[in-house]
């Protein structure tokens, strides 16, 4: 893994979003979509077996639904960057003056003086026009630039990993006690989760711990009443 920042005492984890991004919403489906379809499972016929066949079953569909989403939902996001890029290199060849001078005026309203953003488009313009442009009029850089694979990859591996957790859990503890069993292990999880999520992303741990709780909790109370309001396994 590449550094964080070129500065050690201070790093910055932006190059990290692609991959966090995809990896906590794998590990966050999966603890909460297996762990309800364990608990609906259990609820309707108590059995270890009855539970392993439908958490390994909602693993493994689970984790190549969310791997192929991101691929061709981030695909798509690839799509059109390179769409634009495209656009943008035809713009730059057929007319440079007016693209030169879209430049300028990005520079002068971020607060430079008329002489300076032109001194500052012209040697970036002399530099590499297209990195400029695609940096500073489209916002697209190489740490934000969309990557399926990786989407794909760390969604699915996050999914499976975190997934096996309430299957584990169920699999594991006595009959007649998996659906708390499950339901305690999976808000743990989902804490652990918030916690390395955020440690991850240099952000505050507390608030994403809270907020992936609590939103897991909610997504399986409402799970779970629903199969109980149609009397079915949901």
């Amino acid at each position: 893994m590449t550094d964080t920042s070129s500065h050690p005492d201070d790093p910055h984890f932006v190059n990290r979003t692609g991959w966090l991004r995809a990896a906590v919403l794998g590990a966050n489906d999966g603890i909460v979509s297996v762990a309800s379809l364990i608990v609906g499972v259990a609820s309707a016929s108590p059995s270890r077996d009855a539970v392993l066949v439908a958490g390994v079953a909602g693993l493994v569909a689970g984790a190549l639904s969310m791997a192929a989403g991101e691929y061709i939902s981030v695909s798509s996001q690839a799509d059109l960057e390179q769409a634009d890029i495209r656009r943008e290199k035809v713009a730059l060849k057929r007319m440079p003056e007016e693209e030169f001078a879209e430049l300028r005026a990005i520079y002068e309203g971020r607060g430079l003086t008329n002489e300076t953003a032109d001194l500052v488009a012209r040697e970036l313009t002399e530099h590499d026009a297209l990195d400029a442009h695609l940096r500073d009029e489209l916002g697209l850089s190489d740490a934000m630039s969309a990557n399926p694979l990786q989407a794909a990859l760390a969604s699915g591996l996050t999914f499976s990993s975190a997934a096996a957790i309430p299957l584990l859990a169920g699999w594991l503890s006595p009959v007649g006690v998996i659906i708390p069993v499950v339901l305690g292990v999976s808000v743990f999880a989902l804490a652990l989760l918030g916690a390395l999520g955020a440690r991850a992303g240099g952000a505050p741990v507390l608030p994403a711990v809270v907020r992936v709780v609590v939103w897991g909790v909610i997504a399986m109370a409402v799970t779970a009443a629903i199969g109980s309001l149609f009397g079915v396994s949901v």
